[in-house]
């Protein structure tokens, strides 16, 4: 176990957003951090989400953690980290104030909670290495010796990035020591992304990244929901979770504190939120079918498709291709794309605890009738839920592995090129024992 890491009595890991700039792979069904992109130990590859995990693991905090997420990805990180992962489940999105003020609710209601515990909350997706779990030890110890209600982690900057936002300290407050030789120092103010000019005249007054980590008692947390006049249980607060205001906890708390403290932290940090940061840390130019010509120098291609892609004579470039679309962007201006999207546009591919679901073909209304035809794939070992849809009918056709589909109570045995109706309003699943895959087309009524 980490130095220290016996103190940290709970890690509350936030799981939300879409991540739009990573778009076409990444989307309300499918945020960032479930893109398995990155290269995992041994060969193949992982997503964020199971790095983090992974790592969280080596460092011996497992025991500690908790992932706060919507009910809409709780599936998909089943999927990938195991059903026995421990998740609060956030009933909609409401931002970091909301979501964090629910952990901590749950938190309180824990076995053998203390109001003097440490609570750290941190996002589920940066790319760290050993050293900042390391440091998250410290900041036990932080709180202990500083009268700080609250303890952030700062990151030394590597370059004036416009992306972040910045943590400006009190020069004139001088150094604490938080336990451990811990350098803690004061905030004086944030400022969110600035232009790239102020980010490096930030930089040379000494200016650390916020890269979203807040560490403080378990008191200063459910005393926030008393201010509120909040529940501090957290069946009483999902009762009233949709009236809490759509902010952030930066803007909502952290900047209102008339004192709060930071630890500065030197080691590997960096926010995978973009294109142009998630190729560097990517192991191959090539991820699916397609080429990169030698003199495409810098060009990356991930492809999720069934056809090729070729790239000829262009550096610099991201080729990303999904079931949502296609993008083609300069890595610098990929960004950018969030100001192109259609932000009512259902996902075309969604991962389950189950399998995945492959949109082909988007269906209308009923008034239109047009189908919806979809690819459909249960892994080895799950069943399709059970589901009874009294405006829509479905036909499926095998087309490889087996399993057995459940109709009115009845067992269907289904192989490659079998055909089911099933007529609306029937309560149908499927069940399979080595993985099946079928189409499926949706007819209104």
């Amino acid at each position: 176990m980490t130095e220290g890491a016996e103190s940290l009595v709970k890690l509350m890991l936030l799981s939300g957003g879409s991540g739009k700039r990573l778009w076409p792979l990444s989307n309300d069904s499918r945020s960032k951090q479930f893109l398995r992109v990155l290269p995992a130990p041994g060969g193949g590859s992982e997503s964020m989400l199971q790095r983090l995990w992974r790592q969280v693991g080596e460092a011996g905090l497992r025991e500690s953690a908790h992932i706060l997420t919507g009910r809409d990805q709780a599936g998909m990180i089943a999927a990938q980290i195991g059903a026995a992962a421990p998740l609060i489940l956030e009933p909609e999105r409401r931002d970091t104030f909301a979501a964090i003020l629910l952990a901590a609710a749950y938190a309180a209601g824990l076995p053998g909670a203390a109001p003097d515990e440490t609570v750290i909350i941190m996002p589920i997706d940066p790319c760290v290495d050993g050293d900042f779990f390391r440091t998250l030890a410290l900041l036990d110890s932080a709180l202990a010796a500083s009268r700080y209600p609250l303890v952030l982690v700062g990151v030394h900057p590597t370059h004036p990035s416009e992306k972040y936002g910045y943590i400006v300290i009190d020069e004139h407050a001088g150094e604490h020591t938080g336990g451990h030789a811990c350098p803690l120092r004061t905030v004086s103010r944030f400022v969110e992304k600035p232009s790239a000019g102020e980010a490096a005249r930030l930089i040379g007054e000494g200016a650390l990244w916020n890269c979203g980590v807040f560490a403080g008692r378990l008191s200063f947390y459910t005393g926030l929901l008393a201010k509120r006049g909040l529940p501090a249980d957290y069946a009483g607060l999902l009762r009233r979770y949709a009236g809490l205001p759509k902010i952030s906890f930066d803007y909502e708390v952290a900047e209102r504190l008339p004192s709060l403290g930071v630890l500065p932290y030197a080691g590997r940090w960096k926010d995978l939120g973009t294109w142009n940061t998630l190729t560097e840390e990517m192991r191959e130019t090539v991820s699916g079918p397609g080429r990169v010509s030698a003199d495409s120098i810098g060009t990356h291609i991930v492809n999720e498709l069934d056809i090729p892609v070729n790239v000829l004579g262009v550096p610099g470039l991201i080729v990303a291709a999904s079931p949502d679309g296609i993008l083609v962007a300069d890595k610098e201006a990929s960004p950018r794309i969030k100001e192109m999207l259609d932000e009512d546009a259902p996902p075309m591919y969604a991962e389950r605890q189950w399998g995945w679901q492959r949109v082909l073909e988007r269906g209308g209304s009923a008034e239109d009738r047009r189908a919806t035809v979809s690819r459909i794939a249960v892994h080895a070992g799950c069943t399709l839920p059970l589901r009874c849809e009294a405006q829509c009918e479905y036909v499926w056709v095998v087309t490889s592995g087996s399993g057995e589909a459940v109709l009115e109570n009845r067992v269907h045995p289904l192989g490659p090129g079998d055909a089911l109706r099933l007529p609306s309003g029937t309560p149908h699943s499927l069940r399979t024992h080595g993985g099946i895959r079928l189409v499926e087309t949706a007819f209104p009524l």
